[in-house]
C-alpha cells in the first residue's frame, strides 16, 4: 500500500478531552477538522435534564447533523421544534436556524457532527471557560465570525422552552 494513503482516525473514549459548558452539560470533544483533514468535526453532548443546552443560532459554512444516542431532545429547526428519540437524526443546513435541549424532565445523549469540519474545539473550551467565569459572554459574541457560530432570538425556541 502506498505511503500517501489516507489512515483512520481513532479516537479512545477514555482519551478523548471533556469540557462542562455548565453544570448539566458535558462535551466530549471527538474529532476537529485538523484531525479530519476538514471533512467533518464531532463531538458529543451529554445534556442532564434541565440543562439549558444551545440558544438559537446558526452556521454559515457547515451543516449540522444531530444524531440521539439517548434520551429525549427537543430541537429547534427553522421556525418547527420536534421531540427526538433515541436512533432519530436530524440535518441543520447552512443558515437554518436550530438549537437544542433535553426535553422536560429528562437527559439526551447526542452525537453532534459538522460537515464541512469546522476547527470548533477551542470554542467550546471557550464555553466552559465562560461557565468557569474565566471568560465573559462577550467574549463568545466577538468569536461568532471565527467560529461560524451566528446566535439569534427565535421566538419559537422561546415558546418552546416556556412550556417545556
Amino acid at each position: 500500500m502506498s505511503s500517501h494513503a489516507p489512515s483512520a482516525l481513532l479516537v479512545r473514549a477514555t482519551e478523548a478531552e471533556t469540557v462542562a459548558d455548565g453544570p448539566t452539560s458535558l462535551i466530549t470533544l471527538l474529532a476537529d477538522a485538523d484531525a479530519t483533514r476538514g471533512a467533518l468535526t464531532a463531538n458529543r453532548a451529554t445534556l442532564r435534564s434541565g440543562s439549558p443546552g444551545t440558544p438559537a443560532h446558526f452556521h454559515t459554512r457547515a451543516s449540522e447533523l444531530l444524531f440521539v444516542l439517548g434520551g429525549s431532545l427537543r430541537a429547534l429547526a427553522g421556525e418547527q421544534v420536534h421531540t427526538l428519540g433515541a436512533g432519530d437524526f436530524l440535518l441543520v443546513p447552512p443558515r437554518l436556524p436550530h438549537a437544542f435541549a433535553p426535553a422536560s424532565g429528562r437527559d439526551a445523549d447526542v452525537l453532534v457532527l459538522f460537515t464541512p469540519g469546522l476547527a470548533r474545539f477551542d470554542y467550546y473550551r471557550l464555553l466552559e471557560r465562560v461557565a468557569k467565569g474565566e471568560a465573559t459572554v462577550q467574549d463568545i459574541r466577538d468569536s461568532s465570525e471565527h467560529y461560524d457560530n451566528h446566535y439569534l432570538d427565535s421566538p419559537a425556541w422561546r415558546d418552546a422552552l416556556q412550556t417545556a
